[in-house]
């Protein structure tokens, strides 16, 4: 299975290339790449060819820390939507968590954590950044790379921290001095794990700059809508395909299926497999929506029907009164003073 990751994740390359003396459009060229590709937040790039990247400018401009420099280069914006939603959470715990939940959309070989101090001191927590796919050899330059952004962007989300050491899974590419001076902190290396020691206190520090609440549902819920995450099964990926179809195009098992690169029959077994089918997914879809257009907005019952492609204002009153118990005009008003969904659970 080929991996693909966001083309932004080496964001910068080209021109750190050239400031070091190499041709960075050039090199880039030669691995099917151009450096605009790097600039959207939508262009995509195979895992292997991101590392093979990374090595050969390394050794092209003999550069042993080019990682590091990489890292050095860059900032949160590389994660896209992704960096807008990690920014407006309340706390550096919260921000790193959401990290942690949509990161897959950014890479799907990589996984963020935090967890236990591995010398278990008391009072010291640790941010792990690890590599989970098979298919995806391991590459200590994009290991420094990635290691050394998460040091950034936790400065950027905490306004500055106390870094109180650094794990890497690889011996040292340059001199040790190197390392120490870019992270500010001890580093040992040829470790099991890839982290960074922290002060526990810090999950529970507020943001550096302000945060918007009402941005970060959005986002959240755009990425909620239009990714699925490869380790959820059949349910969650046409949960994500029902969502966005649905006001758009008739919501059908066979076109789903087609999305998804199988055929209806397979698509209803995996389903049933999963406790669940097609019907009863497009029933939980319809509920949800049909609640955020009744409590979110002022538009006519009739026209919701039609959005949550219900036959008429008729049969959106007959399936809220069975989610909810109630009118969908008792939902709206209910809802708007109390700002609690009967029988759904708010994001």
């Amino acid at each position: 299975m080929r991996i693909q990751i966001r083309a932004a994740a080496i964001r910068g390359i080209d021109r750190l290339i050239d400031d070091l003396g190499g041709d960075g459009a050039g090199l880039l060229a030669e691995f099917g790449v151009r450096p605009g590709d790097l600039d959207s937040d939508h262009g995509l790039l195979p895992a292997v060819t991101a590392g093979r990247i990374l090595r050969s400018a390394t050794t092209r401009l003999d550069c042993p820390d080019f990682g590091l420099r990489l890292a050095a280069s860059q900032d949160m914006s590389m994660l896209g939507p992704l960096a807008v939603a990690v920014g407006n959470c309340d706390t550096v715990g919260d921000g790193l968590d959401c990290a942690s939940r949509f990161l897959f959309v950014h890479n799907q070989g990589l996984r963020l954590s935090r967890g236990p101090d591995p010398e278990r001191y008391a009072g010291v927590g640790a941010v792990e950044y690890r590599l989970v796919h098979p298919d995806v050899p391991f590459e200590p330059q994009s290991m420094d790379a990635g290691l050394g952004l998460l040091h950034r962007n936790l400065i950027t989300m905490s306004g500055g921290y106390e870094l109180l050491g650094v794990y890497l899974p690889h011996p040292p590419l340059t001199d040790e001095s190197v390392y120490t001076e870019f992270f500010g902190a001890p580093v040992r290396f040829d470790t099991d794990q890839a982290l960074l020691r922290v002060p526990a206190k810090l999950f529970a520090q507020p943001m550096s700059a302000p945060v918007n609440p009402e941005l970060r549902r959005m986002v959240v819920e755009y990425l909620e809508s239009h990714y699925v995450d490869p380790r959820e099964g059949a349910a969650a990926s046409v949960r994500s395909s029902v969502g966005r179809a649905l006001g758009t195009v008739p919501v059908r098992i066979d076109l789903v299926a087609k999305w998804l690169h199988m055929h209806p029959r397979m698509l209803q077994r995996r389903l049933a497999d999963e406790g669940t089918s097609f019907q009863g997914i497009l029933d939980e879809v319809r509920k949800h929506a049909a609640y955020r257009l009744l409590t979110t907005t002022d538009i006519p019952f009739s026209q919701i029907a039609s959005l949550v492609e219900l036959a008429g204002q008729a049969a959106l009153t007959r399936a809220v009164r069975r989610w909810f118990g109630r009118t969908p005009t008792q939902v709206r008003r209910d809802a708007r003073e109390t700002h609690q969904p009967p029988g759904v659970t708010q994001r």
